[in-house]
């Protein structure tokens, strides 16, 4: 398998997500809007030539847009195969480079988001540990801060207080999230507008920079939903999944 680094200089006509066609589309627009931004920060994100959803991303832990203490770490937003491409070894030739490219900017290590149990859209825990992370913080919501460190003397990274005791003080359904996630351009007004319609009290906030995702009440910023103030998941949803949520 062959890899490209997407960068400010090829991202108007690579394909950064398989599931949109179309590269106007406004997902994907939002998505390389949100990472124009942060290029000169240091994000990184590696995908495969062929089409398909075989890429990681990561970013130096003190510009990552969730709420965590990992100075000198490298955060990885997201590392992702599926499809065609599991069962190929490309998770491993992507997490490689990831830890190359890492050690050769001297970072501490690597941290990523994960669950005791696997949860849709974070890391697998059991391939996690296979690669030699463990678990260095976890949060009260049951989602896990894990990492791989360099040297045995670096200090292990954890979530800050507002990410480790998720909660807030509003009732109804409380969404927050990014543009990280390019499916919420097109998700989160289509739940605004059906939890109107059907009178749910809903309310979406936008996390728009580093600050706001860094000081979120929740360890997941690119899409966390709260209800009467707990926290209750990060899946992305469609109006349909939506609703079952709503009268489960």
């Amino acid at each position: 398998m062959d890899y490209i680094r997407v960068t400010a200089e090829n991202i108007d006509k690579e394909h950064i997500c398989c599931a949109i066609s179309n590269n106007k589309d406004v997902q994907v627009a939002s998505k390389k809007d949100w990472m124009l931004e942060r290029f000169s920060e240091g994000l990184v994100f590696l995908k495969s030539i062929e089409r398909g959803k075989c890429f990681i991303e990561y970013i130096p832990a003190e510009n990552a847009w969730i709420p965590i203490e990992a100075d000198g770490y490298t955060y990885i937003d997201c590392l992702w195969v599926s499809g065609s491409f599991k069962g190929h070894g490309y998770s491993n030739d992507l997490l490689n480079a990831c830890i190359a490219d890492s050690k050769e900017k001297g970072r501490k290590g690597l941290c990523i988001l994960s669950s005791a149990k696997k949860k849709p859209f974070l890391a697998d825990p059991k391939y996690l540990k296979y690669k030699g992370f463990s678990v260095s913080d976890e949060s009260d919501c049951g989602i896990q801060l894990w990492y791989l460190p360099f040297s045995e003397s670096s200090e292990k990274p954890r979530f800050m207080e507002c990410a480790k005791h998720p909660h807030i003080d509003e009732q109804g359904y409380v969404l927050y999230y990014t543009d990280q996630c390019p499916f919420n351009a097109k998700y989160v007004p289509i739940i605004e507008k059906t939890a109107a319609e059907q009178g749910i009290p809903f309310k979406a906030i936008k996390l728009q920079t580093k600050d706001e995702a860094q000081n979120a009440p929740t360890p997941v910023t690119n899409y966390a939903l709260f209800r009467n103030g707990e926290y209750l998941t990060n899946e992305q949803m469609n109006d349909a999944k939506f609703l079952k949520l709503v009268s489960a």
